[in-house]
Parts: C-alpha cells; structure tokens; sequence
C-alpha cells in the first residue's frame, strides 16, 4: 500500500491496470506497451495483479477485470472496468497530462 502510494502521487498521470492471469479477457500487452510508447514520459502505465495484491483491490473495491485507473498527484481522475483499445486508454490519459 505505501508503494502504491508513492507511485500514485507523482505529478504525471499514471494509468494502472488491474488484471488477474486467469481471466481470458485480460488486456494484451501489446496495447499497454502501445500506450506507454505513445505517452513516452509524459504518463507512467502500470499493470497490478490483483491475485497477488489482494489487500490494494479490496480498498480499491476492485471487483471486474479489468479495471483501469488513472492518477495524477495522488488523485483518481478517472475509472472504469472492462476491455479499453490502446487509442481510447492513450485520449483519456493524455486529458491529465
């Protein structure tokens, strides 16, 4: 938890990605590695499993997979659950840059 409040409260976005390994819905890599070569610096984009972070989801209320997040100085400034393509997570994150 403190990790992930050091992380969070950076003065950029960052886009994190709840995900579980067993579900087949997960994101594909591919398009957070889009997404973070296309934001370069600006944003930071982290994936966080929920399985092995259990105490963070349950605060967090995680409760679909995927879920993603974006913060910026400690603040959630955005939030939704389900399958996001690379350009629509890239248009939201860059909204806080």
């Amino acid at each position: 938890m403190t990790k992930f409040g050091e992380i969070i409260s950076i003065n950029k976005p960052v886009l994190i990605d709840f995900y579980a390994d067993w579900s087949e819905l997960e994101p594909s890599l591919d398009t957070l590695r889009d997404v973070a070569a296309a934001l370069g610096d600006k944003a930071k984009v982290i994936k966080i499993d929920i399985k092995k972070n259990e105490v963070l989801a349950d605060a967090l209320r995680v409760k679909g997979n995927p879920t993603f997040m974006i913060y910026k100085n400690g603040e959630m400034k955005w939030r939704q659950t389900g399958e996001q393509d690379a350009n629509t997570l890239i248009g939201l994150v860059q909204q806080f840059v």
